[in-house]
């Protein structure tokens, strides 16, 4: 199954979900606090983190940003605080999810099959639709879902499973718009739900780093009230 990173102070929280996790097949590597978590996470990296937000040494946010200078595997947020700002900020820097304490074990799992999913991971016809399998080339964008790469230009833009999958969804047809729920859709299993802000803040973090390849980058369009489109 897939190696999954857990990084918690809560020494609770980690037992109860490392056995949850174990329980489905999952190696679970468990770390309690944020420096010795990023250190593991970048000398061998897993196939998904899960990092809690409130930690010693380097909380989660922290882990997150270093994390994301070079890394775009997936990532799913703990907080013990129900507050917008930890989520719209989690959201800004790159996670792929996010979730409240204290949160419901089969959730969590659910989500994180839902990621493993759609990155690829631990299902083995995830790529059988052409769309999803197939090289995509429009004007100076590549993408190869194969690889999980991205070029603008010639030049490589990182990008996490989340924003690989809502940028290739745009992309697919060009000129025709996109309602945040046909992004949640294309991006999101439809068991798990995520409210708007969550689809403008990946939108909003992906023009960041097309922009810093290419400051003139507008093929990301925004139709206020209605949606997205990607445009030539």
């Amino acid at each position: 199954m897939a190696v999954i990173t857990l990084v918690d102070d809560d020494e609770n929280i980690v037992e109860s979900v490392k056995l949850a996790l174990e329980s489905h097949g999952h190696t679970v590597r468990a770390y309690h606090d944020g420096a010795a978590g990023l250190a593991g996470l970048e000398s061998d990296p897993p196939d998904l983190a899960i990092l809690d937000v409130k930690m010693p040494r380097m909380d989660g946010m922290e882990v997150l940003r270093k994390l994301r200078q070079t890394s775009s595997l997936p990532v799913i947020m703990l907080t013990s605080k129900d507050e917008e700002i930890d989520e719209i900020l989690g959201f800004n820097l790159g996670a792929d999810d996010y979730m409240t304490k204290p949160f419901s074990q089969r959730l969590l799992i659910e989500r994180i099959k839902a990621i493993l999913r759609r990155a690829g991971v631990d299902a083995g016809d995830a790529d059988t639709s052409d769309a999803a399998g197939k090289s995509l080339k429009r004007g100076k964008l590549a993408m190869d879902p194969a690889r999980h790469e991205s070029t603008w230009d010639g030049k490589p833009v990182r990008l996490t499973v989340t924003e690989f999958l809502l940028l290739q969804a745009l992309a697919q047809r060009p000129g025709f718009v996109k309602s945040r729920d046909n992004l949640m859709d294309a991006a999101y299993d439809d068991q798990v739900y995520v409210d708007d802000r969550t689809i403008d803040s990946h939108i909003k973090r992906m023009r960041k780093k097309f922009r810093a390849v290419d400051p003139e980058f507008d093929a990301i369009e925004t139709l206020y009230g209605v949606g997205y489109r990607y445009r030539e």
